[in-house]
């Protein structure tokens, strides 16, 4: 429609030059500069300057069509580079997930030669990386897509995780610093930050970092979990200054510890040892006596026993134990202590008629079998110690560890505040007996895992 227009407007022109050009047919004077002229009839003139418009307007619209040519083989280009990297990258993400390793790494490599700043290519090749163990590629190819892009936390975090993974602890700290210096409360960086400095015994660190997670904004079922952290990293960093001889900072980590749950036996135990590293040793027996009454646990049991012995005053131990059996007249276990009490003190018959009432008893450390053997020892009985040592050699189960985390079921031979195989404070419990079958918590421990790379947290007051 443009076209027909144009040359409708076209031959009207010429027609109209035609008609004016008759009725002025004398010439018109022309100058072309100041020393030049000519002389051309208007007709001329006219049809000159309807030609040099109309070739204006067709180099107009020439170079417009040439220019959208371009412009439109130049987006083809770029949407079939688009196309072709992003091919690379769908076959490297699905080899990668598909553990076709060389295969994801090539087409990833052949992305990154395209486009050398591909920040998903640099991110996923790097995570491959690291995946394969190869730390120092991963972390060179996270490197590089943080200095193309520095506010991405995603590159930021892949980085820490590069760092920690080749235990390079601070340089992965400092990453996670960055990610805080763009998102001051970020929960994902603020734990990853505590556990590397809980993974290298930096107690005091992971408590300050704990501080700051308490504040970053988490669900009250959060807050209640981390609140249970925060309360063993108190005790973590008293018993640091307890070691250290720093008695003021360790009473005052211990007391917020049981402040923050009354029930946390690792503080307990470490309150009483400090007051024994004071000489305090009536005011220690007495915390554990009242820690013991008020939970009821029986490793509180054997450290009084272990100290009234210390102090001379083995009655103190078995008033207290028998107190305990006037409640609980049927705990296998209190008669098993007493039992054991009474054997140390060469309470022979004391002990003999004790323990012979745990007849058939599950004893899952063997002290049973190993007592009443000596008894029976001790009172000429020859033939019954025998039998008592080939009953327990008979047992379907070899004698085990007397301690088991209630978490994850790891088993200790000492108890100590933290299970070294899942980290989690205040759960290992004694393996408790029973009558004719295993112990209790044994019948729910399963295999036996093996600790976790944490250091475990034993220290002098600790084992049993």
């Amino acid at each position: 429609m443009r076209f027909f227009l144009w040359v409708f407007t076209l031959i009207a022109a010429i027609v109209a030059a035609v008609y004016f050009s008759d009725l002025n047919p004398d010439p018109i004077m022309l100058r072309l500069s100041r020393q030049t002229s000519t002389e051309v009839t208007p007709l001329y003139l006219l049809l000159f300057c309807i030609a040099g418009g109309a070739l204006a307007v067709v180099l107009l619209f020439g170079l417009r069509e040439v220019r959208v040519l371009i412009l439109n083989w130049r987006s083809t280009q770029r949407r079939k580079r688009e196309e072709k990297l992003q091919s690379y990258y769908n076959s490297g993400v699905m080899a990668s997930l598909s553990r076709r390793t060389s295969e994801a790494i090539s087409q990833l490599q052949k992305l990154l030669a395209l486009d050398p700043t591909n920040i998903r290519a640099l991110l996923s090749l790097g995570n491959i990386f690291r995946r394969e163990k190869h730390y120092n590629e991963a972390i060179r190819l996270h490197l590089r897509a943080r200095s193309l892009e520095d506010g991405n936390l995603e590159i930021l975090f892949s980085l820490a995780r590069d760092l920690e993974d080749a235990k390079r602890y601070d340089e992965a700290i400092q990453a996670l610093e960055d990610v805080l210096k763009h998102d001051s409360t970020n929960p994902t960086a603020l734990y990853r930050i505590r556990d590397i400095h809980i993974r290298n015994d930096r107690w005091k660190a992971a408590h300050a970092v704990q501080e700051r997670l308490l504040k970053a904004g988490l669900s009250d079922h959060e807050v209640r979990a981390e609140i249970q952290v925060m309360t063993g990293l108190k005790y973590e960093v008293g018993r640091q200054y307890l070691e250290r001889g720093d008695l003021d900072l360790a009473r005052r980590y211990f007391r917020n510890a049981i402040k923050l749950d009354k029930g946390f036996l690792p503080a307990r135990i470490g309150f009483g040892e400090l007051l024994i590293r004071e000489g305090k040793l009536k005011q220690a027996a007495e915390s554990w006596e009242k820690s013991y009454v008020k939970t009821g646990n029986p490793l509180f049991l054997q450290r009084l026993e272990d100290l009234y012995l210390e102090l001379g005053e083995p009655g103190e131990m078995l008033r207290i134990y028998q107190v305990a059996l006037s409640r609980n007249d049927q705990n296998p276990l209190l008669k098993l202590a007493l039992g054991k009490l009474y054997y140390r003190l060469e309470m022979i018959d004391d002990a003999f008629d004790l323990l012979s009432t745990l007849e058939g008893l599950q004893d899952p450390t063997g002290a049973l079998h190993k007592i009443m053997a000596c008894l029976y020892i001790r009172k000429g009985d020859t033939e019954s110690a025998l039998m008592i040592l080939q009953e327990a050699l008979n047992r379907p189960r070899p004698f085990g560890t007397p301690f088991a985390c209630t978490a994850c079921h790891y088993e200790a031979g000492e108890w100590s505040g933290r299970c070294q195989a899942c980290g989690r404070w205040n759960t290992l419990a004694h393996v408790l007996p029973s009558f004719g079958g295993a112990g209790q918590p044994r019948e729910s421990v399963r295999e036996p895992v093996q600790p976790h790379p944490y250091p475990g947290v034993a220290s002098p007051f600790e084992p049993v």
